[in-house]
């Protein structure tokens, strides 16, 4: 909270729960602390982004205002999701009786001698604990059973053959041996096949700002599928 002759100012930071393609705004609360009305205008360096209603006002005596500033639809995130633009409250003491439509440029021109206080103000993306890296969705929408289990298929596998190796060695378990062999390779070669294909997906979803495309989902059934049709020939 700014603490100054005219006004106090809460919160002194403009927090946006920041969300792709989605109008956010947020609320400043301006309180007269004097006995005579108070003039404010709020200024930003980046006005085409934000609106700010009011954006010039009068705050009567010992009373609140609130000031309602809204971000439009980002179409993408800042590369280091940190936010540059910075607001600027102007506040003046004003001729009692004054409304919001008797403001003007004037009353806040120190040239003509008028006392002018200045609040700056910073804006600031909050990210909540749900949001998470397009990574990390990734991985944790991954089912159970998919890629874990197929390692451990093939490990389950490895060490089937080489028991029948070292116990028998008959025709009937070498060819047995064989055919889980190839079963073996063949899971092996198509884990490795299925974790590029993540990868890749995590990556195009990382770029389109972290929605997974349908194509996502459906692979991931189709994981269950072959990985269903692996155990039942084991």
């Amino acid at each position: 909270m700014s603490t100054g002759d005219l006004l106090n100012i809460d919160p002194l930071e403009l927090k946006f729960p920041f969300e792709l393609r989605k109008q956010i705004s947020c609320s400043l609360q301006l309180s007269n602390k004097t006995d005579n009305h108070v003039a404010f205008k709020v200024k930003t360096t980046n006005p085409k982004k934000y609106c700010v209603r009011p954006n010039t006002g009068i705050v009567l005596p010992r009373s609140t205002c609130e000031v309602i500033v809204t971000m439009q639809a980002q179409k993408e995130a800042p590369a280091d999701m940190q936010c540059k633009d910075k607001f600027l409250l102007q506040s003046v003491k004003a001729p009692d009786g004054v409304t919001a439509k008797d403001i003007t440029a004037e009353m806040f021109n120190r040239e003509a001698g008028n006392v002018i206080e200045e609040c700056k103000l910073r804006v600031v993306y909050v990210f909540s604990h749900q949001q998470n890296s397009p990574s990390q969705e990734g991985s944790e929408l991954v089912p159970r059973g998919s890629i874990s289990d197929n390692s451990e298929f093939v490990m389950a596998a490895r060490t089937f053959t080489d028991q029948l190796d070292t116990q028998d060695k008959s025709p009937e378990a070498k060819a047995l041996i064989t055919k889980l062999t190839d079963e073996k390779n063949k899971a092996i070669q198509q884990n490795n096949k299925l974790r590029q294909e993540l990868e890749l997906l995590k990556r195009e979803s990382s770029k389109s700002g972290g929605n997974l495309s349908f194509m996502f989902v459906a692979l991931i059934g189709l994981i269950g599928l072959i990985l269903g049709y692996i155990m039942k020939r084991s």
